[in-house]
């Protein structure tokens, strides 16, 4: 019975998923109509921030919005270009998967697979050595240099309503890209209780 109990508690501690131990850059952007080029005058505001995960070859896009003078028809990420220049678009066009159309405001979470072609502009891929490998590549060092931005376009202002250069904070490090969900928070707690369970177990069998 001792040994079951030990093994045990070492199996469910070594099952625990490890959290934290994958950091990815953060890059974040305030989107307004001045940043737009040509620059415009919407009321419009929003803000990103994306988490580039280099050895899983992700990238978590965060965004939300309010205030646009009429419904989104798209959105995506553009590169690479000095501000305030234009630049084609790099991810998926039109727009991000699942991303909110026909609206003025709202906010889009997702995570796009790197390399899958599908989140990527075809031209794009074309561009940098016909794969997503050579798209990906781009990208990173268009965010490392400062030369991508997001873009949320709409019926009214078809080149784009609100934008801006995605740059890491200057108070924000790398931060983890390993967070679980609600629900793998709950798979953890209970894996740890069992554990717990079994190491007393363990500490009676020895009194």
């Amino acid at each position: 019975m001792k040994r079951i109990a030990l093994l045990l508690a070492v199996t469910v501690v070594f099952a625990i998923p490890s959290v934290g131990n994958a950091a990815a850059t953060a890059y974040s952007a305030t989107l307004n109509g001045p940043n737009e080029a040509p620059p415009n005058a919407s009321p419009g505001t929003g803000s990103t921030t994306i988490f580039y995960d280099a050895a899983a070859h992700t990238m978590r896009v965060v965004v939300t919005f309010a205030g646009l003078t009429a419904g989104t028809t798209a959105s995506h990420i553009h590169c690479c270009v000095a501000p305030p220049g234009a630049a084609g678009v790099a991810t998926t066009t039109p727009n991000f998967a699942g991303f909110l159309l026909g609206v003025t405001s709202g906010l889009y979470d997702n995570t796009l697979d790197l390399t899958s072609a599908g989140s990527w502009n075809p031209a794009f891929i074309t561009a940098h050595g016909g794969t997503p490998a050579g798209a990906e590549s781009a990208l990173a060092a268009g965010l490392s240099a400062g030369q991508a931005y997001l873009n949320i376009h709409t019926s009214a202002f078809p080149g784009g309503e609100i934008r801006g250069f995605l740059v890491i904070p200057p108070t924000a490090p790398e931060v983890s890209s390993a967070i679980p969900a609600l629900s793998e928070w709950a798979v953890i707690l209970l894996i740890a209780s069992i554990a717990t369970i079994g190491l007393v177990a363990v500490r009676r069998r020895r009194r």
